[in-house]
């Protein structure tokens, strides 16, 4: 019995509709990691961090869910090959946590605050797009691949902590339910510990972002799924940049959409699941902007403002692509597989981004 395909723009349509939930419930709720430890840092408050964790935690529950019922297989995708490049996760973590920090906001923020009329935040969207551009294939893919990427331990296995699970004899399938389980009932503990993260905004964000997250691997992984492509006789993941499966990140896709916007006239280029999901963030968030009448055009105040957002983007461009992934892509996307250099990934930036706040309260208190 022949295979039926989807096509590309099914597959476009409906990463444009789940990416476009998360951009409306990402500007309702102010769902920021930067934010969340500017938060911690500054005033002490872990509510946006536990509204993060909780859609980390349904990522992983609801993956691992998917995977058991035998809908999606992660190991087919970026982030669980068996080689662990550390030193790319560690350095790209920390580049793209510094990054944010410049820039006002991580990829997705980014994309949000256009969408909510951010002038600020086109112009990272242009230099993240063209840093990660020249990351994936330009002048910084050369540094990235003769240096940073040759640093890295080669496992007889996925990088996956169910994989090292499995590896001590336990059958694949009750590794899986167990990690899977753990952390993702850990985490869920962790976020309701406090009684005042348990508001709406908190557990609206958390829940919903994480669903997106398990939406996306279901449309790339599933249903974009083709065991055996007619033109190739080989499996194929229709309409993904990577050729693999594919959920919500905001690296890559920016320079993709910007590299499609720029050879439009080229018919071969199509439409894919990220170029999707950047677009469909920002209707999104303009959706809930101008529903809630926050929709403002704002801008730079000064030089040294446009400066550092410009070295943010730039930042965030090199080092999404260098750890293969952001704060969605690798901090819930990422982490959603267990993959060990998501785990790496997110704590660089994490780190990167909080030195570089007290570097800058310093300097700011030091001008006062």
């Amino acid at each position: 019995m022949e295979e039926t395909i989807v096509s590309a723009s099914t597959i476009a349509w409906l990463a444009f509709a789940v990416s476009t939930v998360f951009g409306f419930v990402a500007n309702r709720t102010n769902f920021c990691t930067m934010g969340a430890v500017s938060d911690i840092i500054n005033m002490g408050d872990w509510s946006r961090m536990r509204m993060w964790v909780v859609a980390i935690a349904v990522a992983i529950l609801g993956t691992a869910a998917l995977q058991l019922a035998g809908l999606i297989d992660v190991t087919r995708s970026i982030y669980t090959g068996s080689k662990l490049t550390w030193l790319s996760h560690i350095v790209g973590g920390l580049a793209f946590g510094v990054g944010m920090t410049l820039a006002s906001g991580c990829g997705s923020k980014t994309l949000i605050r256009i969408g909510g009329g951010n002038l600020k935040s086109l112009v990272v969207f242009v230099f993240l797009a063209i840093s990660a551009y020249m990351t994936l294939r330009g002048l910084f893919a050369v540094w990235r691949v003769n240096i940073l990427d040759t640093v890295a331990a080669e496992l007889p296995h996925t990088q996956d902590i169910p994989a090292f699970i499995a590896a001590a004899g336990i059958e694949p399938a009750s590794a899986l339910a167990i990690s899977a389980g753990l952390i993702g009932i850990i985490l869920l503990l962790w976020a309701v510990a406090e009684r005042d993260a348990r508001t709406v905004d908190v557990w609206l964000g958390g829940v919903v972002v994480g669903a997106t997250v398990i939406a996306g691997w279901y449309v790339s992984g599933h249903i974009g799924y083709v065991a055996e492509h007619p033109e190739t006789l080989e499996e194929a993941f229709i309409a993904t940049n990577s050729g693999r499966a594919e959920s919500l990140t905001f690296v890559g896709p920016l320079a993709f959409t910007l590299e499609l916007l720029m050879f439009w006239s080229d018919t071969s280029r199509i439409v894919t699941f990220g170029i999707a999901s950047v677009l469909g963030v920002i209707a999104g968030s303009a959706l809930y902007a101008v529903v809630s009448k926050s929709f403002r055009l704002e801008g730079f105040r000064d030089a040294p403002d446009l400066a550092r957002h410009m070295i943010g983007g730039i930042l965030m461009g090199f080092g999404g692509v260098t750890a293969l992934g952001c704060t969605i892509g690798q901090g819930i996307t990422g982490l959603s597989t267990l993959a060990v250099g998501a785990f790496i990934t997110t704590a660089a930036i994490i780190t990167g981004c909080a030195i570089a706040m007290k570097i800058q309260y310093w300097l700011l208190m030091r001008e006062a």
